[in-house]
């Protein structure tokens, strides 16, 4: 018996059987990503470490997103440096300003597959498990380690079930389930263990929804978020994956403990500061002004996560400060053909170039002290989104909604 986690990790280093939850591993990983906020370091220490080449050009992939553009001298500077190496290294999977969130390009760009070792200088890489692979994010100095000889060790994590049945009312999104998850298991109830999401309203999720599923598995200290593959997963990929892939499933049995939630009767969820596992229902704050809202980031800032917000604004008027931004270009572009962006502007609505935009506080939309900002990112820390900034996490509906009534409020969304 092993879980998808097991049978990745003996497959990448090339275990004789199976390895067995709590053995390490040293893994050959099949792509690695770093972005502009963390390539700089991790090209530094790369070439502290004495390395000339990376191991494999074609398996590293550098995406722009958490400063785009440049807001300062600095990031400028920063971010020629790493055009630099990355043609000094011949690495041709540069996704520059304007392409988008790294999390969101990665699996776009076909990276992301059912099977693969990937891994990323960046704590939200467990995103990519919503296709099934492993997905894990890593520091600088372990990403300058890949790029030297494109291995690294893990320890093979335990796998919980997070089992999710039922109907789910309009109002209540793959955000809400994430949260609801979060709350009851706890900011460490899974750490370095990984989580695997199943059940009907698992399989019923879009793929859109189930990387808002993985990419918040951090957030409760899970090394890896995985929702096994499937038909749906395989049609996303049509057209899109870049080698061949041989999805894995978990055998029965090989979970070391099973959650069960049914969100028959699950309302629309909310994390308040300062902690993601704080998560109440939205009716117990209804009410609550607030000064800004965002919607966007790598969390939730796709095509669907704008037509929810769409059909929420349109042919009304927000009533505080509107950021959307969305996921990547191709986002964008899908957007701006369905009429989603002209509907978002014509209810006041601001919208930014593809990227990472205030989630980590860096700039558009930073906020004041004792602002308050009802955010679909995937982080409320104290100065997460500016020092003083009160941010409360919430799905794209909520989001919408309280930017018409100016405070928190329970949203309405038909099917």
């Amino acid at each position: 018996m092993a879980s998808i986690s097991q049978k990745i990790l003996s497959r990448a280093s090339g275990h004789p059987g199976i390895a067995e939850p709590g053995e390490i591993v040293e893994a050959d990983i099949d792509y690695a990503m770093s972005h502009d906020g963390t390539s700089v370091l991790a090209i530094r220490s790369f070439r502290e470490m004495g390395s000339e080449r990376v191991w494999d050009p074609e398996r590293v992939v550098v995406p722009f997103d958490h400063i785009v553009p440049a807001n300062n001298e600095t990031a400028a500077d920063l971010q020629r440096e790493v055009r630099e190496w990355a043609r000094e290294q011949r690495i041709s999977h540069l996704f520059d300003c304007g392409t988008g969130v790294c999390h969101q390009v990665f699996p776009e760009q076909g990276f992301a597959l059912p099977g693969l070792l990937l891994v990323g200088a960046d704590s939200h890489s467990c995103t990519y498990g919503a296709f099934g692979a492993f997905g894990t994010g890593v520091g600088a100095t372990d990403m300058a380690e890949i790029y030297s000889s494109g291995r690294l060790w893990f320890r093979v994590p335990q796998t919980l079930e997070a089992r999710v049945v039922g109907e789910a009312a309009p109002s209540v999104s793959a955000k809400d389930i994430a949260l609801l998850v979060i709350g009851d298991l706890g900011a460490d109830g899974a750490t370095y263990k990984a989580i695997e999401y199943t059940g009907p309203a698992i399989e019923d999720l879009s793929i859109s929804g189930r990387m808002t599923l993985c990419n918040l598995g951090v957030e409760m200290g899970a090394k890896a978020a995985i929702v096994p593959p499937d038909e749906r997963t395989e049609q996303w990929l049509r057209g899109r994956a870049r080698r061949p892939y041989i999805p894995v499933h978990s055998d029965p049995g090989s979970y070391q403990k099973t959650y069960d939630y049914d969100i028959t009767e699950l309302e629309p969820q909310v994390a308040v500061p300062f902690r993601v596992d704080n998560v109440r229902p939205v009716s117990e704050l209804a009410g609550l002004e607030i000064d800004q809202v965002f919607i966007g980031t790598c969390t939730n800032g796709r095509l669907e996560d704008l037509e929810v917000a769409a059909r929420i604004l349109k042919g009304k008027r927000v009533a505080v400060r509107t950021l959307v931004i969305p996921a990547s270009r191709e986002v964008l572009l899908d957007a701006l053909r369905g009429g989603i962006i002209q509907t978002l502007v014509e209810a006041g609505a601001m919208i930014g170039p593809p990227g990472c935009g205030p989630c980590l506080g860096a700039h558009m939309g930073v906020l004041a002290e004792g602002e308050i900002c009802v955010s679909t990112s995937n982080r409320n820390f104290p100065g997460r989104m500016g020092k003083g900034g009160l941010v409360y996490l919430a799905s794209p509906a909520t989001a919408a909604a309280s930017a018409l009534q100016g405070r928190l409020a329970i949203p309405e969304v038909g099917r």
